[in-house]
């Protein structure tokens, strides 16, 4: 699931970002309602996060050009009772705007023969339960989020680590190689696959 988070408080931002992505969420942030604006022109989200001190005229565009992705606002003055108990209230709110019902408690993602529980950070292949690492799962639901999509170093490495990466290092490549130790060295078939000079991806391939 893609969140776009429009909030111009930057402590709140990278606090409720930093959270969203440790659930599996990718985000993006914008600390101006134009900035939101453009990039969420450019971009399909499932979500719009806004901070209701914003403009939402600003927004109003975006149904007038046909996106319609559900937006739920933040109340400035009310939102923690605390860090844990605050991000969990709202990380309810996003499950609700979603349409995540009492149901639907469960998020369930599969390729191949490969299953993600992406709320109880599971992930199981060929019946096979995979030893992850809180970051490794991190990685993998990303990249099974956005499967089939190239997803280049720099993207991976702000959306997993929150780290502004430098091209001259081989962090996310080291990453990417403990994963698939993992995930596909014990199976025949692989499923992470490399873009030369562009990125990483994942995906069933013939």
């Amino acid at each position: 699931m893609r969140i776009l988070l429009v909030d111009d408080e930057s402590k709140t931002a990278a606090y409720l970002r930093k959270g969203l992505a440790e659930n599996g969420f990718a985000v993006d942030v914008a600390h101006q309602g134009r900035n939101g604006l453009e990039l969420a022109h450019r971009s399909d989200y499932d979500l719009m996060v806004v901070n209701c001190m914003l403009e939402w005229p600003v927004f109003s565009e975006l149904r007038r050009s046909g996106k319609h992705a559900p937006v739920l606002f933040l109340a400035a003055g009310g939102r923690a009772d605390g860090p844990v108990r605050g991000f969990s209230d709202f990380l309810t709110r996003i499950h609700s705007a979603l349409g995540w019902g009492k149901d639907h408690g469960l998020e369930q993602l599969q390729i191949a023969d490969l299953e993600i529980d992406l709320m109880r950070q599971r992930a199981v292949r060929a019946g096979r339960r995979l030893d992850l690492t809180h970051k490794e799962f991190l990685l993998l639901s990303l990249l099974a989020r956005r499967a089939g999509e190239v997803l280049s170093r720099t993207f991976i490495a702000d959306q997993v680590w929150d780290i502004n990466f430098d091209s001259n290092t081989n962090f996310v490549d080291v990453h990417i190689r403990r994963l698939r130790s993992k995930l596909d060295d014990p199976f025949e078939k692989k499923l992470i696959h490399t873009a030369r000079g562009r990125g990483y991806l994942l995906e069933e391939r013939a």
